[in-house]
């Protein structure tokens, strides 16, 4: 239910008032584009829709019989704008999901377009820093790319009922409106999708949350180990099934033995340095990766690797390599030898 203040800045923005409207959706833009990257596994495609879900606002204002409802409102635009967009466009997946698993020792394939894969989501684009770390844990648990991955395999519709009824807590009989459905068929829908999550393991059980000191110790060790280059410091990070893969590549492998042999092979030859920068994605750690090679006076921006931890351990281990969509992180694209502390 949208406060006094912000009903006023609908039947504001409804008479014509630009700086009303414009007012009142920065209030609602970054969830907006949360929930449509959670529909469409892109961050470039969310925000795309986001601008032609404030569009089709301003161009519909006088429409809106209820400006208590602004926000629902919103929702609805949004969600059914995503639905047209994934009539029309492929999952986006990772290579687990795509190929099976590749020889560590053989030559890295090269980068497809095809099938378009997952995007990463930077952590400053989540929710209000000012939250309640208990509501901004929860919230980002429903970005991690497993959930994402989970998504994918549900149908559009099914996929916009789960969001809007477990994530954002819509009542069945709104969903029903807005994607102009009967309850039941929301309701059976809904009852489909938790299945599809569960199969998948996806929300099954409370996971081990490492405390927070803890955590950056492990952390902290994984940045030193991978400058260093010490492979099988790092590989006795993981678990023993954790798996790593580098979309654009269509390859991934499984396993430390395999992640090792993958790392000697193909990240980790004499004369590369690397330097590893912290940030976050998807509700997790993550670092930019830079690389130098011998004789380069910097070290370049190579791609951002996302880290699933899960106790004390390293699960999984995904480098996105296409730069065009790290845009979005505070991640420049080269660094000086200096932050190196060479």
């Amino acid at each position: 239910m949208e406060t006094p203040t912000q009903i006023a800045l609908v039947l504001a923005a409804q008479t014509g008032d630009q700086k009303a409207f414009e007012t009142l959706v920065g209030v609602y833009r970054r969830e907006l584009l949360v929930h449509c990257y959670r529909m469409l596994g892109s961050l470039s495609d969310a925000e795309d829709l986001v601008q032609e879900t404030l569009l089709r606002a301003w161009e519909k204002r006088a429409t809106l019989t209820s400006p208590e409802s602004y926000r629902a409102w919103l929702y609805r635009i949004a969600t059914n704008l995503c639905l047209n967009r994934l009539a029309r466009a492929p999952r986006r997946l990772l290579p687990s999901e795509t190929h099976p698993p590749s020889d560590p020792s053989s030559p890295a394939p090269p980068r497809l377009r095809e099938p378009i894969w997952l995007e990463p989501f930077p952590d400053d684009l989540l929710a209000d820093p000012g939250a309640d770390p208990e509501d901004r844990a929860e919230r980002s648990e429903r970005i991690t790319l497993a959930f994402l991955m989970a998504l994918q395999h549900l149908t559009p519709v099914q996929r916009a009922i789960l969001l809007l009824r477990e994530v954002l807590e819509w009542e069945a009989s709104e969903v029903a409106e807005w994607l102009n459905l009967s309850v039941p068929a929301v309701n059976s829908a809904l009852q489909r999708a938790r299945r599809a999550l569960r199969q998948r393991n996806v929300g099954s059980e409370a996971e081990m949350i490492l405390p927070r000191p803890q955590l950056q110790e492990l952390l902290d060790r994984y940045v030193t180990l991978w400058e260093q280059a010490d492979i099988p410091g790092l590989v006795a990070l993981l678990r023993e099934d954790a798996w790593f893969t580098m979309p654009p590549l269509p390859a991934w492998v499984q396993g430390r033995a395999a992640i090792a042999t993958l790392f000697q092979t193909s990240l980790f030859p004499p004369c590369r340095q690397w330097h590893l920068l912290p940030t976050r994605a998807n509700g997790c750690p993550a670092f930019g990766l830079y690389r130098r090679e011998a004789g380069a006076d910097d070290s370049q921006l190579f791609g951002m690797v996302v880290l699933d931890v899960e106790g004390t351990q390293i699960v999984s281990m995904v480098a996105f390599l296409e730069l065009s969509s790290l845009s979005f992180f505070a991640l420049p694209p080269t660094l000086p030898h200096v932050l190196k502390g060479e």
